[in-house]
This record gives structure tokens, sequence and C-alpha cells, in this order.
């Protein structure tokens, strides 16, 4: 039995994909499911993204998008679209990357998963060097109390988890506080309105999951 499981987050740029390519011309942050290669070729994209008309219209622009659905709600929507664009990632998939998160983002894309062992590293890397623009972020082991991803088991999109380690590592939450949201936000590479935005939801998700949907 191998043992040795490990996170890995890799950065896509300069890819074609339909998705990123909307994110630079919207100027938003789209968090996305894993896609899902169908036997003829075309990917099932599920993804969500805050309330921008943009977006849809550019996304209808795309002659490569097909079957665009939009479930609207206060301030964030959910789309679901069939794309006639193969996705890169399924390139590093096919050699044992277990895709958790995506986000796009500035034109291109972050995604989070695992992988089991080095040999299957070294494989996935060698996949990756061979692909347009991904770059390895970083690399750690899965510890054995993060058997699923903490995005998941609190209901967090990859934005919220990021914002909350990011402003904890900065000392964000300390008593007293070490860094200003704007810090953190600068961090990010977020406007401090959007920080504190994510940090309310994350905050939301995780009280009512602690407390349950009657708070």
């Amino acid at each position: 039995m191998i043992d040795e499981c490990l996170v890995a987050e890799f950065r896509i740029e300069g890819d074609d994909c339909p998705l990123a390519r909307a994110t630079e011309d919207a100027a938003v942050t789209v968090d996305a499911a894993a896609p899902q290669l169908r036997t003829d070729g075309n990917v099932l994209l599920r993804f969500s993204a805050p309330l921008d008309d943009r977006l849809a219209t550019t996304l209808d622009r795309d002659e490569r998008i097909r079957y665009l659905h939009v479930t609207g709600g206060d301030d964030t929507c959910t789309y679901r679209c069939l794309s006639k664009h193969p996705c890169v990632v399924h390139e590093l998939v096919d050699e044992g990357f277990l895709v958790e998160s995506m986000q796009y983002s500035g034109g291109g894309a972050t995604m989070r998963g695992a992988v089991v062992g080095y040999d299957v590293l070294r494989g996935v890397m060698e996949k990756a060097g061979q692909t347009v623009g991904i770059t390895l972020q970083r690399v750690y082991p899965l510890r054995a109390d993060e058997d699923e991803p903490i995005g998941r088991a609190w209901d967090l999109t990859p934005a919220q988890e990021e914002s909350l380690r990011v402003a904890l590592e900065l000392g964000y939450f300390a008593i007293p506080r070490e860094r200003t949201a704007n810090e953190v936000a600068a961090e990010l590479g977020i406007s401090k309105s959007a920080f504190l935005e994510r940090l309310r939801r994350a905050q939301q998700s995780l009280f009512q999951t602690i407390f349950g949907e009657s708070i």
C-alpha cells in the first residue's frame, strides 16, 4: 500500500479555454468544479461567480460554449454548460492527477488536487512540462485528517478557503490584529471589499455547518 498522498497546486497560463478567456474579458473570478469529459470529446462545466451580466454575455458569444444555464442568487450565480474546447487539465488527469478544485481569474486558472505517490507526481510533472503554460505552485503531503478538502468539508469555495488561510497566516485573526484587511487583500491580489465579502461568506458557511442551518 502507498502511504504518501500529495496535494499539488498548478497554475495554467496561455490556454485558450472559454472560462479563462471569459475571466479576462469580464474581469471576474470563477470557482469551478472539476470538468467532466464526455466520450464524444465535449466537456461538462459547472462553476459559480459573482453576479455579473458580463460573464454570461461573454460566454454566450463564445461559439465553443453550448446550452449555457444560469441559476441566479442574491449576488452569486451558478452556471452549467457544455464546452467543445478540450481542457488541458484532462491531460494531467490521465497521468493520475485528482482534481479537487479550480479557480479561473485574469485569463488563467489555478487547480488544486492530489496525486498518490511521488512516481505519479513525476509523471504529472512531465506531462505538465509538455503542456502550454502549466507551472507547479506548491506541493505538500496530505495529512491523515485531510480525507477531503477543507472547502468541501465546510462548504467553502476555493476563493473563500484561500482568503481564510492567507488571513490566518498573516495574523489578521490575531489579538491584537497583526495585519489589516487592506494588507490581506493586497496579498491576495483583490480589493478590500472583495476580501471582506469572501470572509463574511466563509464565516457564514462555517457557522451554519457548526450550529446548523437555523442560525
